[in-house]
C-alpha cells in the first residue's frame, strides 16, 4: 500500500464540504482497487465456512422457531418462537439475502448461494430488488434525481430535494413505514413514479406488480396461512408470533438502513458533480455518502455486515465477513487523506438520522 500521496484540499465556506483534487482521487482509486484485488485473491474456505455456517444457524433457528410457535398457546413457548423466528428472519434478510444478492458469493459456484438463484425471505421479488437497489442505488448513490434510494420517494433528506407540503409529515410516515418497512420497500421497487414521466412503460409496470402480486401473496400465504393452520390449537397465538416476527425485523431493517445512509454527516451530491466521474472519484462519492456503525460481532452479523456500510458502499460483492478486516485500512487512508469517515455507536447515528429526517421537514 502507498504510504504517500499528494493532497490538495478545499473547503466550501458556505457548505463545509471538503473536496479533494484529481491526485487525491487517482490515488484513493489505485489504493482501493488495490485492497479489492487482494481480497479477491484471499477468498477461499474460510471465507465459504462462514457463509454456510450463518446460513446452518439461520435455518436452525428458523425451524426451532416455527416448531416453538406450534404449541404458542403456551407462553414461554410463543416468546421463544418468535424470538427464534425474528433472529432467523434478520439473519436471512441482512446476512444471506442482501449480502447473496449482490453476487459476494457468486465465486463458490454454489448453485444454493447464488445471486441468479436466491429468493430471500422478503416481499420484494428478487429481481426487482437488484435492478433498484444494486444497479441504481450503488451505482448512483446520494446522487439527488438519480438515487431513488436517497428519501425512497416519499422523504426529503437534502436540501437539493424540492419541498412540498407533504413533508410537513415525514417524520411521522417515516416512523410508521418502520414496522412494515418490507412492504414499504416492495412498493416502492414497482417503481411507479417513472411511469408518468415515461421511464418506464405501463407494460413493464403491470409485470411488475403481477410479479410482485404473486411473492406477497406466497409470503403471506407462508405467515399467515400455512402455519398457523400446522399449530392447530396455536393458529393464533402462532399467527401472531410470525407478524411480531417480521415486525421486528423489519423495523431493525429499517433502523440499520437509515443509520447507514441518512446520519447529517453523509454528503448528498448533485448530477453535475458525478459527470465524467473517475473510479477514484466514484470510491470517494462512497465513502462520503455512507456512514458505518460501532458495535460488537453481534451487531455486526445481526446488521448483515452493513455496520460496515462504507466498506459495502465502496466494495458491494466482496464476502461482508471481510468488511471488518477492510475497515480499518479504509480508515487508514481516509485519514491520510484527510476524508471524513463516518463512523458512530447505534445510537449517535440512529439519534443523527433522526435529525435530518426532522431538518428537512421544512422548506
Amino acid at each position: 500500500m502507498a504510504t504517500s500521496a499528494v493532497t490538495e484540499q478545499q473547503v466550501d465556506t458556505t457548505t463545509g464540504v471538503t473536496t479533494t483534487d484529481e491526485t487525491t482521487t487517482d490515488e484513493l482509486g489505485r489504493e482501493l482497487d488495490r485492497i479489492r484485488s487482494e481480497v479477491v485473491e484471499a477468498r477461499g474456505a474460510p471465507d465459504a465456512r462462514y457463509i454456510h455456517t450463518v446460513l446452518v444457524a439461520q435455518r436452525s433457528l428458523e425451524a426451532g422457531g416455527r416448531l416453538a410457535l406450534t404449541v404458542s398457546l403456551l407462553p414461554p413457548a410463543w416468546l421463544a418462537g418468535t424470538a427464534m423466528l425474528a433472529v432467523a428472519k434478520t439473519l436471512e434478510n441482512m446476512e444471506l439475502g442482501h449480502n447473496i444478492l449482490h453476487g459476494q458469493w457468486d465465486w463458490m459456484g454454489d448453485p444454493a448461494i447464488h445471486s441468479t438463484t436466491w429468493e430471500w425471505d422478503f416481499a420484494t421479488p428478487a429481481d426487482a430488488w437488484k435492478r433498484t437497489h444494486n444497479h441504481l442505488h450503488h451505482t448512483y448513490t446520494n446522487v439527488v434525481g438519480r438515487d431513488r434510494d436517497l428519501g425512497y420517494t416519499i422523504l426529503r433528506m437534502s436540501p437539493d430535494q424540492p419541498w412540498h407540503p407533504v413533508h410537513l409529515l415525514q417524520p411521522l410516515y417515516a416512523a410508521l413505514l418502520a414496522p412494515v418497512f418490507e412492504w414499504g420497500i416492495a412498493l416502492y421497487d414497482l417503481e411507479a413514479d417513472a411511469v408518468p414521466s415515461g421511464r418506464k412503460s405501463v407494460r413493464s409496470f403491470l409485470g411488475d406488480l403481477a410479479g410482485l402480486a404473486r411473492k406477497a401473496a406466497g409470503q403471506f400465504a407462508k405467515d399467515y396461512v400455512l402455519f398457523p393452520l400446522l399449530a392447530g390449537p396455536s393458529a393464533v397465538p402462532c399467527l401472531l408470533g410470525n407478524l411480531t416476527a417480521n415486525a421486528l425485523r423489519n423495523v431493525w431493517a429499517h433502523t440499520i438502513i437509515f443509520c447507514g445512509h441518512f446520519p447529517g454527516d453523509v454528503r448528498t451530491f448533485t448530477e453535475d458533480e458525478i459527470e465524467g466521474e473517475t473510479r477514484g472519484e466514484w470510491y470517494l462519492r462512497q465513502i462520503q455518502g455512507s456512514a458505518n456503525i460501532e458495535g460488537g460481532r453481534l451487531l455486526h452479523l445481526l446488521s448483515g455486515n452493513l455496520s460496515h456500510q462504507i466498506e459495502h458502499h465502496v466494495f458491494p460483492d466482496l464476502p461482508s465477513n471481510r468488511y471488518a478486516e477492510i475497515a480499518p485500512r479504509l480508515r487508514e487512508i481516509c485519514d491520510r487523506h484527510g476524508l471524513p469517515y463516518v463512523t458512530g455507536p447505534l445510537a449517535r447515528q440512529y439519534a443523527s438520522m433522526w435529525g435530518r429526517v426532522l431538518r428537512h421537514t421544512l422548506p
